[in-house]
This record gives structure tokens, C-alpha cells and sequence, in this order.
């Protein structure tokens, strides 16, 4: 019976039995063999076989507590279960439930007489018994006259055919009594019992017991053997449980608990074709194991084609069952629950387990599958656009610098410190050259070049703009503070490309630190839905080395803010001062999109790519502009006339009076005068640090030094130094402030 609910997917049953010892003994065993496989006992019931109906109706009425029991188990009587498909009867209850019948049941047309509507699609137990048909030739043939050897034979044949033998005549009845002629046949009205063939199998169990123990105790042949005298049925006994013969093709043997084999045909109670109810034999099931010969019949159990008896569905892919928030039966009741992302079922479905990591769960999460580990491929399309950006920037700034070679001795790579120069174009190749070890795969070696080659590059890019910078601020401060006749250090090219390179080793100091403080490796980063390949960089370890370079960028954007206003032969400062903004935009921005980015080796591609080509368009991309296209400016004049604009104030305080220095206006030096020192001395401190001096100051200033232009100057009056004048804005009425242009000789100067 466990094994046709098993079949069917039946999990939650109901059991019913007869309140004696067949129903209990038998209910009992259900019960103990239910907990060892998956089916759940949801409500049981006993009831005696002669119950009053309102008993019967209390029972049924009982299993309809729990409506997912659709299948009752009913180890009972045949008088019990008719009292229970009665009870559906008078309940209403047809088709309510699917009975499973014990062989108490079996096939009784008894049990189903006017009930057949609520009997539809039962099973019932039936045990198994083979028609003997060598038993109705022996039986049909025996007579009272020839079968002397059984005593009772004759008592048979007089109960049966309901007469009396003369011989067996009482004195006073033979009037009475119907006479035995012999005669009779026994084909009138002969059914086979269907338990004939246990009958046969019980003698022939105990014949072949016997012949054992006589034929290994006795010997052969055996009459009276006084070996087993008195007679030992322990003997006997061990000799029944180890016989073993065939009976009609079936194989007959005891198992170690002294049980024959099992063997049941399982009934199914369908309405026929003809529109009548009878029994089918739809299974057997034999030692153990379930046959099924025949479809099964059911009716529409409340109202569903599908049989469902379970006290909750499976779950669907990737949901676990909570036994915890389920029915009474912990077992067969749950609710189901979604595992969360990155687990799978486990514990038979009852648990959720997370995946190691590298590892997934698939699409029914049952398993976990190895993620496939990523890193940033050349072929991809962030990758690519990256290494086009890096490719075109490293391709203009190799032009850029066989340009400077080729023109290294005109006036526009003369006028811009070349070796500065040549040193920020390698800097832009590597800061190019970077991208590729950054995009290629993580090792350690392409780790180290990840975090060297930028910072080292943004150094050796900045420190010459700095070193530029600060040259000419300091050219131009000078010219501020009163002229002063005091000579500018470092002024040289190898003084400029020293200053560089110490700020260039002081970056490469830094990051070698880095290196041996925290040495590169490669590491994996596990996500739900991938394992990522990457090089392992601190915070410490990037922000370190960039920090060093940041620095020098917010220099060069300070000093390019106070070169701003400078002569137009010093227009490159302003072009220094474009980029130093622009770049401090890209840094600025890069510092959130690096850190929130997942993409951080992309991040660091497109700022590192997009520093050197700022830089490179706005110091390079005019110079080869002239270079290239405008030669005619390409010459000494355009890079040695100064035009200085300064408004200059009528009435000032007192005189400049300097000694003249030797440095020439084209070393950027200041022009001075050299009358009246101790009225320079004594007034230096009303004087304006600014070029806001009077007009009548600056022309008194030049006439003083009309010798020395005359040494300088040997020309005419029209090729000698020039004010020109012209008004300024001026809020006071008082004011006379001068906008004065000072032209200088070009080919003297």
C-alpha cells in the first residue's frame, strides 16, 4: 500500500483502520515504514466494523479537516469500509476522497453494492492467488465410491448436493431425506476459491518439509524412524524455513522472518464500458517490487482530473523548502523560499548553501559552475578606444619631436628651451606607452609598469613645466620690482633640465618606496556573476606617486596664474597656463570616476591619455603651427620686440635713481637708471613695486640712458627706443594715467 502511494507522488494521506487487531496490527506497520520514505500521515482514524453511522459520519468528517489529505489509507474490513463510503454518501461527499484498500477489502462486490458512485477509482489489496486448473480435472473427477481414502468425503458430497447416502439413513427419516446416488457432478455450480492455491502451497510446504528432515535424519528408504521419536518440531521448523520449490511456474520460499513472498493484485474499481462497475487488476506487486499492467481509473477528485495528495508542491528552480514555517509534518509541509544570489539548493532542497568563490549557481541554482575569469582584453571596445587615443597621442608627439629635431635651431624651438621640451615629448611617449601595460593582462611585471610608468611621466611632463614656469615668473618679477640690478641664478638650459630631473627623482624615489613597501601582485575579485583578474593596488599605492605629481601641477597652475599678463614673445606661459587648467578639470574629475568606477584600468587609460594630449595640444600643437604653416614667423623679430603695456601714473611720489645694469632687454632684464643714489636710497620705499610709475618718470628714465642706447643703438633717432601714449579708463577726473607701449629695436636687441 506505501509503495502504490509512493507511485503516484502521494506524500500526505490520511489512514483509517478497523478498530481490531487486523486493522491496527496492519495500520501500525503503515505508519513505521511511512517514516522511513517521504510520505506524511496527515489525520488517523479508528473505527469498529459495526460503528453506528454518526460514527462513520464523525470519521469522515474528521479527515475533512485537512483538505490537501486527498488520499485515505484504509487498513480495514470489509464492513468498515462500506461504512465509510456510506458516510461520503449522506455527507455529500462523493469523489472527496481517493480510498486505497487493504485486503480485507480486496475484490468484494459486497463491500461496493449500491455504492459504486463512491467507490469509483478506488484500489484495493487483493492477495495474490493463481488459478490451479489441474485442480478442476482432479475434482470434477472424484466419486464417492472411488475415493475411499478420504473419511469425509462422503460427508462433502451429502453437504453438498444437500442428499443422504442410504447407508447414513435414520430410522424414521428416509421419507425426508433426498438419496445420494453418487452420481451428482461436481461441475454443477463450481467456482475455484481463490485461495485454493495457498491451500495446495501449505501441503506442499509441509510434504517437502517432512521428506527433508526424514530423508537427512532417517535415510532412505523410511518407514518409522525411531531417530525422531518423540517427535521434535523445532526439527520441523528449521526444515520449513529452508524448503524451496515451484508451484505453477512461482517460485516458493520463507525470508529470514519466516514470511512467504509477497504477492498482491492490485484492484482498481472503474466504471466498464457498458456502463457497470467492477474490479480491474491494474498492478501486482511482488516481493517488493510495484507492476503496473494496466491505466489506472480515477473519477474527478473534487473537480481535478490530476490527483494531487501533498501538503505543499515542489518549489520551483532556486527555491529552497522552509520546513521551519510549514505544516505540523515537517517533512512533507514547507513553504518555499528564494535562495539568495550566489547560493544553491542543498540538503535535499531544504537549505541554501553560498558558492565558493570564482563559483556561480546555475540557471536552476542546483549547482555552482566556475565563473569565467575576466581581465580587460585588447579586443575590447573600452580597450580599443583607449589604445586609439594612446596610439594617435603617441604618433603626433613622435612627430612633434622629429619636428623639433629637424628645426632645433629656429627661433620658435630656440625661444621654448628645447631640452625642457624634448624632455616633457618623452615624457608624453611614455605617458602613451603606459596604456598598453595597463590594458595587457595582470602579471607582476605589467603590474610593476602599471603603477611606475604614469607618475613617472606626469613628472618628468610637469616638473619641466614648472621649471619653465618658474623661469619666467621670475623674469617677470624682476621687471616688477624696481629693476633691480641683481643677477637671476638657474637661468641656463642645464641649470633648467637639473631642476627637472631632481623633481623627476624625487618621483622615482617615491614610487621605488612604494614598490618595496608594497610590492605588486596579482589578485582575482569575486563577483556574483564574475571573477575579475586584476593587478592589487592600495589606495596608499596610487595616490602616493599621483600625489607627488598633483603637486607639481597645482605649482605650474599658480605660477602659470601670475604669468598671465606677460610680454607677447612670453605668450607660451599663457598656452602653459590653458593646459594647467584644463588638467586640473581632468584630475579633479578623475579622482570619483577612478574610485567609483568598476572600470578602473579603463579610469586610468583615458586621464593618462588625456593629460598628455592637453599638454601636447596647447605647448606643441601652435609651435608646429608656425613651424609648418607660418614660417614668415618663424623668425628673431618676432620673438625679441616687446610690447609692454603698463598704465602708469603722472603724479608719483619720487625718482628712480639705479645703477644701469648690464643685462640686456632680451634676457628679460630690467632697465634702470644710475643718477642720484642716495635719493634712490632714501625714497625707494614711496616707489610703486608695480609698473604704475608716472609717465614723466619713464621718459626722464630713458633720456638717462640715452648713452647707453647710444653704445647699443648706433642708428638713427627713428630706430632709437619709443613711447608711444595713448588714454587709459580712468574713474578720477584727476587721474593721468598713460597707456604706454615701449618698442624696442629688434635687430639691436
Amino acid at each position: 500500500m506505501l509503495d502504490i502511494v509512493r507511485y503516484f507522488g502521494w506524500s500526505y494521506v490520511s489512514v483509517v483502520n478497523t478498530d481490531e487487531n487486523y486493522g491496527q496490527s496492519g495500520i501500525q506497520a503503515f505508519r513505521e515504514l511511512a517514516k522511513d520514505v517521504e510520505v506524511c500521515i496527515a489525520r488517523e482514524d479508528s473505527v469498529l466494523s459495526n460503528a453506528a453511522n454518526e460514527v462513520f459520519d464523525k470519521v469522515i468528517l474528521n479527515l475533512k479537516q485537512d483538505p490537501n489529505a486527498v488520499v485515505v489509507v484504509c487498513f480495514c474490513e470489509g464492513l468498515t469500509i462500506r461504512g465509510l463510503l456510506k458516510a461520503t454518501k449522506r455527507l455529500n461527499l462523493t469523489n472527496y476522497f481517493l480510498f486505497i484498500g487493504s485486503d480485507g477489502w480486496a475484490d468484494r462486490h459486497d463491500v461496493t453494492e449500491d455504492i459504486e458512485e463512491q467507490a469509483w477509482g478506488s484500489l484495493s489489496i487483493r492477495i495474490h492467488s493463481p488459478y490451479v486448473k489441474s485442480f478442476d480435472e482432479y475434482y470434477w473427477s472424484l466419486k464417492p465410491d472411488s475415493n475411499t481414502r478420504n473419511p469425509w468425503f462422503e460427508e462433502f458430497w451429502q453437504t453438498k448436493f444437500r442428499c443422504v447416502f442410504p447407508k447414513s439413513f435414520l430410522e424414521g427419516n428416509e421419507s425426508k431425506m433426498n438419496v445420494c446416488t453418487g452420481k451428482e457432478s461436481l461441475r454443477e455450480n463450481y467456482k475455484q476459491d481463490p485461495k485454493l492455491s495457498f491451500v495446495i502451497k501449505a501441503i506442499y510446504t509441509l510434504a517437502h518439509a517432512l521428506h527433508d528432515m526424514l530423508d537427512q535424519v532417517c535415510g532412505m528408504p523410511f518407514s518409522t524412524c525411531e531417530k525422531i521419536s518423540p517427535f521434535n518440531g523445532s526439527l520441523l521448523k528449521n526444515y520449513l524455513m529452508n524448503i524451496s520449490f515451484t508451484f505453477d511456474n512461482e517460485a516458493f520460499q520463507f525470508d529470514e522472518n519466516g514470511d512467504p513472498p509477497g504477492r498482491y493484485d492490485i484492484m482498481n474499481f472503474q466504471k466498464l464500458s457498458d456502463g457497470t462497475f467492477g474490479y480491474v487488476e491494474v498492478g501486482r506487486w511482488n516481493n517488493r517490487s510495484l507492476f503496473w499492467s494496466e491505466s489506472t481509473q480515477f473519477p474527478e477528485i473534487r473537480s481535478k482530473n490530476y490527483i494531487r495528495s501533498v501538503c505543499a508542491e515542489e518549489c520551483s528552480p532556486g527555491h529552497y523548502k522552509n520546513v521551519q514555517q510549514g505544516g505540523k509534518d515537517k517533512r512533507c509541509c514547507w513553504v518555499c523560499v528564494p535562495c539568495p544570489p550566489g547560493e544553491i539548493l542543498a540538503g535535499n532542497g531544504e537549505s541554501c548553501q553560498l558558492c565558493p568563490k570564482g563559483y556561480a549557481p546555475n540557471s536552476d541554482k542546483t549547482v555552482c559552475e566556475l565563473l569565467q575569469i575576466q581581465f580587460v582584453r585588447w579586443q575590447d571596445r573600452s580597450a580599443i578606444l583607449s589604445m586609439s587615443f594612446s596610439i594617435s597621442g603617441l604618433l603626433s608627439t613622435v612627430f612633434t619631436l622629429v619636428v623639433f629635431v629637424k628645426f632645433h635651431d629656429t627661433p620658435v624651438v630656440k625661444s621654448s628651451t628645447k631640452e625642457l621640451c624634448y624632455l616633457i615629448l618623452i615624457g608624453m611617449m611614455v605617458a602613451h606607452s603606459s596604456i598598453f601595460a595597463m590594458l595587457a593582462k595582470p602579471t607582476r611585471f605589467y603590474c610593476t609598469m602599471t603603477r611606475l610608468l604614469p607618475g613617472i611621466a606626469f613628472s618628468m611632463i610637469y616638473s619641466a613645466l614648472l621649471t619653465k614656469t618658474n623661469r619666467i615668473a621670475r623674469i617677470l618679477a624682476g621687471n616688477k620690482k624696481r629693476f633691480p640690478n641683481r643677477r637671476l641664478y638657474l637661468m641656463s638650459a642645464t641649470a633648467q633640465i637639473l631642476m627637472a630631473l631632481f623633481l623627476i627623482g624625487i618621483e622615482v624615489l617615491i614610487a621605488g618606496i612604494i614598490l618595496y613597501v608594497e610590492p605588486p601582485k596579482v589578485i582575482f575579485l569575486y563577483f556574483p556573476d564574475k571573477t575579475q583578474l586584476e593587478c592589487e593596488i592600495s589606495l596608499e599605492a596610487i595616490v602616493t606617486p599621483l600625489l607627488f605629481d598633483f603637486v607639481l601641477i597645482l605649482l605650474c597652475t599658480v605660477y602659470a596664474v601670475k604669468t598671465r599678463n606677460v610680454p607677447e614673445n612670453f605668450n607660451e606661459a599663457k598656452f602653459i597656463g590653458f593646459a594647467m587648467y584644463t588638467t586640473c578639470v581632468i584630475w579633479i574629475a578623475f579622482v570619483p570616476i577612478y574610485f567609483g568606477s568598476g572600470a578602473k584600468s579603463i579610469t586610468m587609460c583615458i586621464c593618462v591619455t588625456l593629460s598628455a594630449l592637453v599638454t601636447w595640444a596647447f605647448l606643441f600643437l601652435p609651435k608646429l603651427y608656425i613651424i609648418l604653416l607660418k614660417p614668415e614667423k618663424n623668425n628673431r623679430a618676432f620673438f625679441t620686440t616687446a610690447k609692454i603695456r603698463c598704465h602708469i601714473g603722472a603724479k608719483v611720489t619720487a625718482a628712480i635713481t639705479e645703477k644701469y645694469s648690464t643685462n640686456s632687454w632680451r634676457d628679460s632684464s630690467s632697465m634702470t637708471t644710475s643718477t642720484e643714489p642716495e635719493k634712490s636710497i632714501k625714497e625707494v620705499s614711496k616707489r610703486t613695486l608695480s609698473c604704475q610709475t608716472g609717465s614723466d618718470l619713464l621718459v626722464g628714465l630713458l633720456r638717462s640712458k640715452r648713452a647707453v642706447l647710444s653704445d647699443l643703438v648706433s642708428c638713427t633717432d627713428s630706430m632709437a627706443v619709443k613711447i608711444i601714449e595713448k588714454d587709459c579708463y580712468c574713474h578720477d577726473v584727476n587721474c593721468q594715467l598713460k597707456h604706454i607701449t615701449i618698442l624696442l629695436p629688434d635687430k639691436h636687441f
